[in-house]
């Protein structure tokens, strides 16, 4: 009979993926989120005016609406500008690190070999300024899935070549 053996492990021995030093995703992804935001507010303030010019009852609120829309845009515009300061991603040596987020802030760890697919996209404003998002599929189907966007496309091409390499080994 084998002997089973089921010791426990050291947390603080355990290395801490707090600390490790992330790469941020390009400076120039502001500019792509910027026109994104303004189109979506665009059409925002094209449905209000619309809204006002066909509906009377809303018309002695126009100053509050007004009020209300700039608001929005200001904290749209700060909350996606500190958003995207503290993205971040690194290729280690087994595995691939993202993290996002402001008040929740998510950190996802994928093993190389969990990762069944990896697509690289680019948008349309994207494209504009040589950025591309990088989409990585895994064993656990879409709540699996690592989504990384505002990416150097020269960057992001050789990500998914070291990443294609990796799972070709772990075959």
């Amino acid at each position: 009979m084998l002997d089973f053996t089921n010791d426990t492990l050291d947390i603080g021995n355990l290395p801490k993926y707090e600390e490790v030093p992330l790469n941020a995703v390009s400076k120039k992804y502001w500019k792509v989120v910027v026109l994104n935001l303004l189109i979506f507010l665009l059409f925002l303030a094209a449905g209000l005016m619309a809204l006002f010019y066909f509906t009377a009852a809303f018309r002695p609120y126009l100053y509050v609406i007004a009020t209300g829309y700039i608001v929005l845009a200001i904290i749209l515009f700060l909350l996606y500008k500190t958003d995207i300061s503290r993205r971040g991603y690194v290729v280690r040596e087994k595995d691939i690190l993202y993290r996002s987020g402001i008040i929740a802030i998510s950190t996802i760890i994928i093993p190389f070999s969990r990762i069944q697919h990896i697509a690289l996209d680019e948008g349309l404003f994207s494209r504009m300024y040589d950025l591309g998002q990088l989409r990585i599929f895994t064993a656990g189907g879409s709540s699996g899935s690592l989504h990384i966007p505002g990416i150097e496309i020269g960057q992001a091409r050789q990500i998914k070549e070291i990443l294609m390499k990796q799972i070709n080994l772990a075959e």
